[in-house]
């Protein structure tokens, strides 16, 4: 038999332990000592979100994601490993944006 013998590779999960979330990186502390820095424009969502909004994050998924749930946003650990944008549509953000604009709007007439 010929060819290039590769191995499978399997990725161990690992647990969020801290996030940090600044105008042009989100940076996510895992339990094994490793920090995952990517750039936010990854992720609209924490990209148009506020200072407060963006350290407003919860773990979720048993402690293999993260959730904004000011911004409705969910970040998984294996999807930052993996290096994968944000799956969003341009039409789910584009309607996502609407609507916080017009709830801005609601709150400054209020």
């Amino acid at each position: 038999m010929s060819g290039t013998r590769f191995a499978a590779q399997t990725m161990t999960q690992v647990r969020v332990r801290g996030v940090v979330v600044t105008d042009d990186t989100l940076s996510v502390d895992l339990e094994d000592g490793r920090t995952i820095a990517v750039p936010i424009g990854w992720y609209p969502r924490l990209a148009h979100g506020t200072p407060q909004e963006r350290t407003n994050w919860q773990i979720s998924g048993g402690g293999y994601g993260i959730h904004w749930p000011d911004l409705d946003e969910d970040i998984g650990v294996e999807g930052l490993l993996l290096g994968k944008k944000s799956g969003e549509s341009r039409t789910s953000f584009a309607r996502w944006l609407q609507r916080r604009q017009q709830n801005q709007d609601k709150g400054a007439t209020a």
